[in-house]
């Protein structure tokens, strides 16, 4: 249904990520992956959705030149937002043990944004999940982070991979946004174009 209405459009996704991808083919989109390094820095005063607006209108930038008019790049950005402080991707094991920490017994908000900019257009929007882990014990964590190795995903863990199994007690929200992709509001936004 949606690859009939974008029918003739170059959806570029702008994303490292395999599960954005793999979402994007379950989506039924006919798509390319570019990626373009860029600094991801922000302001020390955005909060929340704030941030992950910003860091999703940024990534487009290093496109700017080169879109044509057919093209629909799709960025975003996801964090995690607990205790009024963003927990991004860890850089080692230990600083994944010590955000599991944090996160364990508590909640949090779980924020991603998607910016899709075509050459007239640019929107931008979010979507915001509170999950809830139980206690996790430091086996738990320190098991979790030797296996999965979750240096690529914001706050240190992967809700689809085992800690998500074992850990999350419940969800308010969308389950895929907290993977990286809101679908069912890129869905809608989509079939808008």
């Amino acid at each position: 249904m949606l690859s009939e209405k974008l029918k003739g459009r170059n959806i570029i996704l702008a994303s490292g990520s395999p599960r954005r991808q793999e979402l994007f083919k379950e989506l039924g989109l006919q798509f390319t992956i570019h990626v373009k390094s860029i600094e991801e820095n922000y302001s020390s005063t955005l909060k929340e959705e704030e941030i992950t607006n910003y860091l999703a209108k940024l990534k487009t930038k290093p496109f700017e030149s080169d879109l044509k008019e057919k093209d629909i790049l799709i960025t975003s950005d996801t964090i995690v937002w607990h205790k009024n402080k963003a927990l991004e991707k860890p850089k080692n094991a230990q600083e994944a043990i010590t955000m599991l920490n944090e996160l364990s017994g508590t909640k949090h908000k779980v924020i991603t944004s998607i910016c899709i900019k075509t050459l007239k257009t640019q929107k931008v929007f979010f979507d915001t999940t509170i999950v809830h882990f139980k206690n996790l014990t430091s086996n738990e964590i320190n098991f979790y982070v030797k296996n999965y190795k979750p240096y690529d995903k914001a706050g240190g863990y992967g809700i689809q991979e085992w800690i998500g199994f074992i850990g999350v007690t419940k969800l308010e929200g969308s389950y895929y946004n907290v993977m990286g992709l809101p679908v069912h509001k890129l869905y809608e936004e989509l079939l808008k174009l």
